[in-house]
């Protein structure tokens, strides 16, 4: 289960409105081993593709350097869908390198709609899982990432 703040939530569902019709993506880091989801990371789509999305090498080094010092690691990977559902694509299943992470989707197909799905993905195989949106704040008792 995906347990996640509702800021971080509206986080990833703003930067993929704002960025479509290109597919947005990013990160939310958190401590290393904690399944705790805190640090919202938008990154740049290098396509620039309403169909296709693929982060920046350099970005991409610079953000998991980052989350390195900082004793952290992909809590969560998210992008978003143009026009299809918010379901893992073949090529999203194919590029899915983090077995420990959630793998978000937002589909922006329709805007008056929230499509937020999250997904383990554990060579190749996918996993839908549940979303628990909660006020709670991270590391508290219950809070996110704590199951």
């Amino acid at each position: 289960m995906l347990t996640l703040h509702p800021a971080l939530r509206d986080k990833i569902v703003a930067h993929a409105r704002a960025d479509h019709p290109d597919e947005a993506c990013g990160v939310i880091a958190g401590p290393a081993g904690q399944d705790r989801p805190e640090r919202f990371i938008p990154m740049l789509n290098a396509q620039r593709s309403p169909t296709f999305y693929e982060f920046d090498s350099m970005e991409l080094l610079r953000v998991w350097r980052e989350m390195d010092d900082r004793d952290e690691e992909p809590a969560v990977i998210y992008h978003s869908h143009t026009a299809t559902e918010a379901y893992p694509s073949r090529t999203d299943i194919s590029y899915a390198n983090e077995p420990g992470a959630h793998y978000v989707l937002v589909s922006t197909r329709d805007p008056d709609m929230v499509e937020f799905r999250s997904f383990r993905i554990v060579d190749g195989t996918v996993t839908e899982e549940e979303v628990r949106i909660t006020d709670d704040p991270p590391g508290a008792p219950d809070g996110p990432g704590l199951e």
